[in-house]
């Protein structure tokens, strides 16, 4: 029997005994892997291989993959395993993979995930998201190609997210005669940048994903190589989950279980450790300290429940807790911080803007977070640290990180599930990056609240009025800045406490440093924002005139304000109309190309969806808009001024 013809035994008790076959799969521990690689390496062809050799093909499958094989396949009359995978008719037409393809199959000793991911420079994204929950990567090299840019590229990023189990498939060896020379050389030169990003240790194998060399026994064809088939290494290699039973314990909470009086839970997966009922823990961020009275599954209360299992946790007191938080080991905490330094794998066309907010979800916590101008990108092929002042798609690259809030959180390199997050764009809800937190910056652990005895509350009271900010926003020349003028003298003339920030004025001072740039846009109100929350907590209306082009960044101030207290102002003004008063000259300067990111000309500004106010010009005069948003601000007509 030639080696192609070895086909993988499975559990012959599934024909004799079909509960205790589920019994006994059911117990079995899962590896997840990723294999990945150059363009045309043999991945897919690899994982079909490894399907039909563990039988995890139905006949109707078999024949179907016959008969597209001799249609598109790659390999003349023979069956192409490649097209088990590569599903999509893009990838069939082309031979290639770009999606992500995850498949399920099962071996006598382990149940295994392994996800195809594409090879291509333009899906490494892709390849970030297989890899984000893998325990062990599988790097094939063509034997004739050897070590290729995006065979560092996919290490690189592999040993970035924390796998710590490598295997260098060195496949095609068929296509080298199987020469012994070939493969020490590729391992040679895959040792030398291995070792350059911190891989240590990994596990050469030569194979032929075709031919089936290697791949569930040893083959006959490579007499030089005594290691294990790359079979046997999945079956054996140790997965993370039993390593992370020996961390402290961490649960992040996923939901209050409340169905009745009687009964108040909290549910999640174990991160890392174990729990039993008896042992003490502590809720973060808030800090409060209770004992673990019992542990309830569906399958009924447990004894101890370890890393990887989902329960629902008891405790003997009442103390808050709540989606997002983390019920850990009492005498080990994690930490909890706002300011971080991370790693970012940057996954959507639009690059980084700097200072923009976008939403951060660590585990269950979601908050609002700004990335700073990138520390530095890294070029993965020489290891450079090059400057950047972005992120484009593809970009690894590490930067300084502020949420809105405190997160709990460790570095990554000691917990996955409490240091990987993702970053989502708060307009479009896209995963524009996948990131690792590597520490919390000292100043986030040395800058404390400091508690204040006269409340905004108090201020406001004071002044017998609501704080709020009306930021009128709209194109120059709208008339923003003429009707906040009017609104704040027909407020001030009502006796009510008010500031106006213009934003000509802003830039004379506070801003002066900025330019025009979307980064510098972004910054120009973020600032302003911070100006305007610290005035109504002084109890003050605060009235805002900037174009302000962005709605993601008008989005953030409202955020920072207590609910209600924002009031967007939209001066909805037509561009050609905006354009002809032109009371600056500054239209005239844009279309001239004297003046470079001017709003409405060379540069977008997104205008509001649901403002609390619009204010039509072509139809009402400046004092008309005037008089209706002071009688929504204070309730009544103002004085005749």
């Amino acid at each position: 029997m030639s080696e192609a013809d070895v086909i993988y035994k499975t559990d012959a008790l599934i024909a004799e005994d079909i509960d205790a076959y589920l019994e006994t799969h059911r117990n079995k521990t899962m590896l997840r892997f990723i294999t990945c690689g150059s363009v045309d390496d043999g991945k897919s062809t690899l994982i079909g291989r490894l399907l039909y050799d563990s039988k995890m093909i139905f006949e109707d499958q078999l024949t179907a993959l016959e008969a597209d094989s001799k249609r598109v396949g790659t390999q003349g009359q023979e069956i192409d395993f490649a097209l088990l995978v590569d599903g999509l008719a893009a990838e069939r037409e082309q031979g290639i993979t770009i999606d992500v393809a995850y498949r399920f199959f099962a071996t006598e000793k382990r149940k295994f995930i392994v996800a195809d991911t594409p090879g291509h420079e333009q899906y490494t994204r892709n390849m970030v998201t297989g890899a984000s929950t893998a325990d062990l990567a599988v790097i094939l090299i063509d034997a004739r190609k050897g070590v290729l840019t995006q065979t560092r590229r996919h290490s690189y990023l592999a040993h970035l997210i924390g796998i710590r189990h490598i295997v260098l498939a060195v496949n095609k060896m068929d296509l080298v005669d199987y020469d012994h020379a070939v493969f020490d050389g590729i391992v040679k030169d895959y040792t030398a940048f291995a070792r350059s990003i911190g891989i240590e240790t990994f596990v050469p194998i030569p194979i032929s994903g075709f031919k089936g060399d290697n791949i569930t026994t040893l083959s006959a064809n490579t007499p030089w190589y005594q290691g294990p088939a790359l079979m046997e290494h999945l079956e054996t290699v140790e997965v993370d989950a039993t390593i992370d039973q020996t961390k402290p314990f961490r649960l992040p909470v996923q939901w209050v279980n409340r169905p009745n009086l009687d009964f108040r839970g909290f549910s999640g997966q174990i991160a890392t450790g174990s729990v039993k009922p008896g042992d003490a823990v502590r809720v973060l961020p808030s800090g409060k300290t209770s004992t673990v009275t019992r542990i309830v599954t569906l399958d009924g209360d447990l004894e101890e429940a370890v890393a990887g299992q989902s329960i629902t946790l008891c405790f003997a007191d009442e103390i808050d807790c709540s989606r997002g938080d983390v019920i850990a080991a009492a005498d080990n905490p994690p930490q909890a911080a706002d300011q971080f330094e991370a790693t970012f794998v940057w996954m959507a066309d639009e690059a980084l803007i700097p200072g923009r907010a976008y939403w951060l979800k660590l585990g269950t916590q979601t908050v609002s977070a700004t990335v700073q101008q990138p520390k530095y990108t890294v070029n993965v092929n020489t290891m450079e640290q090059l400057a950047a002042k972005t992120l484009d798609l593809n970009a690894i690259g590490v930067a300084e990180l502020t949420t809105d809030r405190a997160v709990v959180f460790e570095p990554y390199a000691e917990s996955r599930a409490l240091g990987g997050f993702i970053l989502i764009d708060k307009i479009t809800n896209a995963t524009v990056a996948a990131g690792m937190l590597n520490f919390s910056l000292r100043r986030a652990q040395n800058v404390h609240w400091q508690a204040l005895d006269v409340t905004r509350k108090a201020h406001a009271a004071l002044k017998h009025q609501t704080p709020a900010v009306l930021w009128f926003t709209g194109l120059s020349g709208s008339g923003k800045s003429t009707i906040a003028n009017l609104v704040e003298k027909k407020l001030h003339a009502s006796g009510k406490h008010t500031f106006l920030l213009d934003g000509d004025n802003v830039r004379h001072g506070l801003n002066k440093d900025l330019g025009f740039t979307e980064a510098d846009r972004i910054e120009n109100i973020r600032r302003v924002g911070e100006v305007a929350k610290l005035m109504t907590d002084a109890g003050l209306i605060v009235l805002t005139a900037f174009i302000s082009p962005f709605r993601a960044e008008r989005e953030m101030v409202r955020a920072m304000l207590p609910e209600g207290e924002f009031i967007e102002v939209f001066v909805d003004t037509p561009l050609e109309e905006a354009e002809r008063r032109d009371v600056k000259g500054l239209y005239k300067k844009a279309r001239s190309g004297q003046l470079k990111n001017f709003t409405g000309i060379d540069s977008p500004y997104e205008a509001p969806e649901r403002p609390e106010i619009r204010i039509d010009t072509t139809r009402e005069t400046p004092e008309d808009a005037a008089e209706r948003i002071v009688e929504r601000v204070i309730g009544s007509w103002s004085p005749v001024i």
